[in-house]
């Protein structure tokens, strides 16, 4: 088979165009083509008039050809063989694993990285135990609209605890700029869309799922690891680690206590347990795992109507169904040597409240799958840093961020409402006092106020400098009427869990700490990939044979 790459056809192209450019480009003729197959479609609206899509494809061609073609196309970036992108296993358990005295590996958590971590396991025959302290993805969404419809918080099954992770509540993005080469990236999408997620994330440019969408989804997940002889237990928090070995030496993690009582030995526990677990990186300091504390972001939700936001990136296109409702990546320079960008940016979607803890407020962005809502929304972030911004202890990027979270609570009026603040009145430097075009999404609701005193002003200054200059790139991104909503505090954990090649904590063997929350992913599909490999090097720990190569990470 062959990799077709640079494939570039008009946007509205008839159905049979596809055959046209693959013959055009290998100089064959049509019938020798058997088969065509998208591996990847992105587009170039660089020209919003004549915008162009872009394929990679596959292409079975007649006996015969395939060779001669690929040594008539060597020195051509453009005609490859297919890579083989199936996923290859590392490690098999025997069936009746665990035998007479062996343990079954831990995973804490179950978000993205948690969910990828257990099914890798359950596949390869570990039937890993699953702790995971929030509720199941059901339940969990009702707790949730109990807080946006009724202002009614659950700190332990919110946008943040529970099946599904942060991602559930989010639009669902499923790319990132992760280095792949063992297309892990492509198992995790293969596993979604058997779990029912549309089989189109396999190949646009832009995957993603939303949020009803990837309940259910999550779902057939859980049922596939229970299937495989894993156990998952909802409402289990982790109270303490036990560990070998006293604060920074070295030791062996030998199993955790729940907040019921009970022990439960292991020596292999994945720790993926998300960037919001404050509590469990306090006790995991407190019980000398090695931690430290690493940079993150803070800033505020802005929303403009989707109209707006469509019209800027396609012009006279906007609209079409192919191309959906737009989206925008943008990043700003300051002058006062800070760096302002967007981030999650939520086409078509809704600002969400997202605090797991109460007397604080913070935001965040979800969007349907359908992206249909009328506004787009993203976080507009300022980057801080521990020697900078938080210095002192390791948690005291978590300190910060509740201080920030509890003035938005009391800015709010300490009902969990939100502060916000037209754009036009946040860059004149005067408080609002009634809403413009724009209508907020926030729920439960906001309050109108002036959001300068909201954050630092090194952060205030970088976005009044950042807005202006995002309008050059997206005319009206600084339209006076747009809505700023704070706070965003939760674009990243503020820690790093400190890991070595293979995957382990760097003085607790045995801990295997993965995805966000340990500092090692940003988002739904890189958490899951981390997932992976860490359940691989679980795997190789367990079963793994001296002729057995390593993992590269």
């Amino acid at each position: 088979m062959l990799r077709l790459n640079e494939i570039k056809l008009p946007l509205d192209h008839p159905a049979d165009a596809l055959t046209a450019a693959v013959s055009e480009c290998l100089g064959i003729d049509a019938r020798d083509i058997l088969d065509i197959r998208v591996f990847k479609r992105s587009y170039d609206a660089r020209h919003k008039s004549r915008i162009l899509l872009i394929y990679q494809l596959d292409v079975d061609v007649a006996a015969g050809l395939e060779q001669p073609l690929l040594e008539q196309f060597a020195q051509s970036s453009r005609v490859r063989p297919s890579p083989d992108t199936s996923y290859h296993y590392v490690a098999q358990a025997d069936a009746d694993f665990p035998a007479f005295g062996q343990q079954r590996p831990i995973v804490i958590g179950f978000g993205p990285c948690g969910i990828l971590a257990a099914l890798l396991l359950a596949q390869m025959g570990l039937k890993p135990l699953v702790l995971e302290r929030g509720q199941s993805v059901r339940q969990r969404t009702k707790d949730t609209w109990g807080l946006w419809r009724k202002r009614q918080l659950n700190t332990e099954s919110n946008v943040q605890y529970g099946e599904g992770g942060a991602g559930t509540f989010s639009d669902g993005k499923l790319y990132s700029q992760v280095k792949d080469k063992r297309h892990l990236g492509r198992k995790v999408l293969e596993e979604f869309v058997a779990a029912g997620a549309p089989e189109e994330i396999l190949y646009v440019s832009k995957p993603h799922i939303g949020t009803f969408k990837l309940v259910t989804m999550v779902e057939k997940l859980r049922a596939e690891i229970v299937r495989l002889g894993g156990e998952i237990r909802f409402g289990q928090k982790v109270e303490s680690l036990l560990r070998d070995g006293e604060g920074e030496n070295s030791g062996q993690v030998r199993g955790v206590t729940t907040d019921d009582g009970e022990t439960i030995l292991s020596e292999h526990i994945v720790l993926a347990i998300g960037h919001s677990a404050r509590d469990t990186f306090q006790k995991l300091l407190d019980a000398g795992v090695a931690i430290e504390p690493k940079p993150f972001s803070i800033g505020f939700r802005i929303e403009h109507p989707q109209s707006l936001i469509d019209k800027a990136r396609f012009g006279e296109n906007s609209g079409h169904p192919i191309l959906g409702a737009a989206d925008y990546k943008l990043v700003h320079h300051c002058k006062n040597g800070r760096s302002v960008y967007s981030f999650c940016m939520c086409p078509g979607g809704t600002v969400v409240a997202a605090t797991s803890e109460e007397g604080r407020v913070v935001t965040n962005g979800m969007s349907q799958y359908s992206r249909n809502e009328r506004n787009a929304n993203s976080a507009i972030v300022v980057g801080i840093d521990p020697e900078q911004d938080y210095p002192g202890h390791v948690l005291a990027g978590i300190d910060l961020q509740r201080e920030l979270e509890s003035l938005a609570f009391r800015m709010g009026g300490e009902n969990y409402n939100a502060p916000a603040q037209l754009v036009g009145d946040f860059l004149q430097g005067k408080p609002s006092t009634a809403l413009g075009a724009v209508e907020p999404s926030y729920q439960p609701g906001i309050t109108l106020t002036d959001l300068s005193v909201a954050l630092p002003d090194y952060a205030i200054a970088a976005i009044r400098e950042a807005l202006p200059a995002f309008d050059k790139q997206i005319n009206g991104f600084a339209m006076a009427d747009a809505i700023l909503t704070g706070i965003e505090t939760r674009s990243s954990s503020p820690i790093c869990i400190r890991r070595t090649a293979d995957f382990q904590s760097v003085n607790t063997r045995g801990l295997y700490p993965a995805g966000e929350g340990a500092g090692y992913a940003g988002g739904i599909l890189s958490a899951a990939i981390d997932g992976i490999k860490v359940a691989e090097a679980v795997a190789l720990s367990i079963l793994a044979t001296p002729e057995q190569t390593e993992l590269s990470s």
